[in-house]
Formats: C-alpha cells, structure tokens, sequence
C-alpha cells in the first residue's frame, strides 16, 4: 500500500506542478476534472438522500465552465459574481421545478439541498483556484497554497500521532487532534514565510504572508473536517479509490473547498 501511495505521488505530483506552472488552458482543465470528480465522488457518498444525480453532475461541469469563460473574457472572478448569483438561483430553480412536478414532496428539500451542493458550491469554491492562478503572481500563489497544505497536513499528522490527547472533533473525524491542528497551524505558517524567501518575496510582504499562512492553516483544515463530516454522515472512509493508494479526487482537495475562495479574498482585500 505504501509502495503505491509513493509511486502515485511520483507520477501523479509533477503532473500537477506541470499544470500550475503553464497555467491557462491546462490548468483550467486540471481543476475542472478535479472539480467534476469531487461533485461525482460527493453525489455517491450522499446517495441515501437520493440527490439528483445525473443533473447535478451535468450542471457542476456546465457551471464550472461557465465560470472559467467568464474568467477567460473579463479576466477577474469578481466579474463573475452576480453571473453566479443568476446560475445559483437557476439551478435552484431547476430543482424546485423538478421536485413540484414529480409528484412526491417526501425528502424533497434533502434532494434539492443536496444536489444544490453539488452542482453549485463545490465547483464554485474549486473555480476560486483559477481566479487565484490568473492573479498577478498567480504561479507563485497556487504553489504556496499547494506546499502548505501538503506540510499543515503532514504536520498535524505526525505532532497528533505522537503527542495528540485531545480531541479535536471526536464525532466526525477522530483521530484529528487540537495538538496536531496547532502544529499544522505553526507548520503552515513557517511554510508560507520560507515561501515567501524562496519565490514570492515580490509578490507579498512578510506580514501579508502571514496573514495568508494563518488563513491557509485554520481554514484548511477545517475544510478538511467540513468534508470528513459529509463522509461521516455517508458512512464512508475514503471519498473514492480514483487514486490509487489515496483515496478519491474529493479526498485529496477537500482543503481547498473552503481555503480556495477565503485565499482569493484575503488577497482581494489585502492587495
């Protein structure tokens, strides 16, 4: 299993730094398989909710791409907002229709709730990767986020291994703990000010740096528990088996659901 977990990661990790590096076209397709991959492993782990399946799928791809032309012609995901405001309201439409006239209320508002989650929020909050690409420094950015969840991750992991006592969320992911999740706050901010030194120093100040540290870190993480409660509530361990020796797509870039916009908008703010 370990063998495969690293031959995986051999292959499967300069592919993505390829993906970043040459940013554009190939880096919007990148995140609109991720994207997809995560709506569809998502749709299985809530399947006893009986979402909308095929539709939802149909409709995160339509939206994910809508988002990335929309990007590709104005150049700035901030344009996008009230476009996404009228997909929101459509795809919630759609849904209602669908349910009204199918002629059985029962769980309607579990499907509709569900497939809304699918279709509109995870490719939304993935589509924040390609605003932040196409920033100024873009290249830079997308690393660091890449490198310090890698490391937050790989830290809170270890320190909560070995010194871990209490329990950070025991009912939905318990074997995170509050002494692994400081040291992936602490690691993470580290990573993010020797970032800084090695390739970003023009881009962002030491402060701003730590500021997106922190917000990379906390946020991150608890992305990391958001998706760990969809599982939990599935009864699943892993997303999906995509990946071989590590899970599914949803797996993978869970902590980017949440840290991909809270990043885009911390940048927004402080640039």
């Amino acid at each position: 299993m370990l063998s495969t977990r690293i031959l995986t990661a051999v292959i499967g990790m300069p592919l993505v730094f390829l993906c970043i590096y040459f940013g554009g076209i190939s880096f919007y397709a990148m995140m609109f398989f991720v994207s997809v991959l995560s709506v569809y492993e998502y749709l299985l782990i809530v399947k006893k909710y009986k979402p909308h399946a095929v539709a939802s799928l149909i409709m995160a791809a339509g939206f994910f791409l809508f988002l990335c032309f929309c990007e590709i012609c104005c150049g700035c995901g901030c344009c996008c907002m009230d476009k996404s405001s009228i997909s929101a309201i459509l795809i919630l439409l759609i849904f209602f229709v669908v349910e009204v006239f199918k002629g059985k209320a029962d769980l309607s508002i579990e499907r509709i709730a569900t497939s809304f989650l699918g279709a509109f929020f995870i490719p939304l909050a993935l589509a924040h990767m390609v605003y932040i690409r196409d920033l100024n420094g873009g290249m830079q950015l997308i690393f660091l986020i890449f490198i310090e969840v890698w490391v937050l991750d790989t830290a809170a992991y270890t320190f909560g291994y070995m010194f871990g006592k209490h329990k950070l969320a025991k009912k939905v992911s318990p074997k995170k703990t509050i002494e692994g999740a400081i040291a992936g706050v602490v690691f993470g901010v580290l990573t993010a000010v020797v970032c800084r030194y090695l390739f970003i120093s023009n881009i962002l100040t030491l402060c701003e740096v730590v500021v997106l540290g922190l917000v990379i870190s906390v946020v991150g993480q608890f992305s990391d528990l958001a998706e760990s409660l969809i599982k939990r509530d599935g009864n699943v361990k892993d997303s999906g088996k995509i990946i071989p020796g590590h899970g599914g797509v949803f797996d993978r870039f869970d902590s980017y659901i949440f840290a991909a916009p809270a990043v885009y908008y911390v940048l927004m703010f402080i640039k």
